[in-house]
């Protein structure tokens, strides 16, 4: 069964985030609403699950949730957390390969 979330917290960089990804060629799926899940479904040759993370936040900011942590550690396919413009681009060419 799947779990929705209200009002699901989402990143201030998730929206530029998505614009490259699509500016890359790549489809992207907005999963954010779902709760112990990742933000994101890319692709471009191969899938992957992201998760958003704000790289201008501190560190402390930036973990992982409880939920999430979960997630990727179950996940049996490509995983990539994103901060930056910088890794949009290093996961566009990890897909690609």
């Amino acid at each position: 069964m799947t779990v929705l979330r209200r009002a699901a917290r989402v990143d201030a960089n998730q929206s530029e985030i998505v614009e490259a990804f699509r500016k890359l060629g790549c489809s992207v799926l907005i999963i954010s609403q779902l709760k112990n899940c990742c933000d994101l479904i890319v692709a471009r040759g191969h899938t992957a699950a992201v998760e958003v993370k704000d790289g201008r936040l501190p560190p402390s900011k930036r973990q992982l949730t409880e939920g999430e942590m979960g997630f990727m550690h179950s996940w049996k396919g490509l995983y990539f957390i994103v901060e930056s413009l910088d890794d949009v681009l290093r996961v566009v060419k990890e897909l690609e390969a």
